[in-house]
């Protein structure tokens, strides 16, 4: 982190960017290809992604995205 605070790099921001970008343009549940799966695909609520975002700006990173690989990986 010292380095990521240094450099001006906020590892939180970027990550919410990707997650965003996947929810807004690649999600089968959020995206533009929501059209090719009506019902949606995520068997939870709330989604894999939104889930993501959400633990890893309370958790952190580290924790956070080991939760969210936990979720993602327990996914269809």
């Amino acid at each position: 982190m010292v380095i990521s605070k240094a450099c001006g790099i906020n590892p939180l921001k970027i990550i919410k960017f990707i997650i965003n970008f996947y929810q807004d343009y690649l999600s089968l549940n959020h995206g533009l290809l929501a059209f090719f799966a009506p019902g949606g695909a995520c068997r939870y609520e709330p989604s894999c992604s939104e889930y993501s975002k959400r633990v890893i700006i309370k958790y952190g990173v580290a924790k956070g995205g080991w939760l969210a690989i936990k979720r993602i990986g327990s996914c269809r």
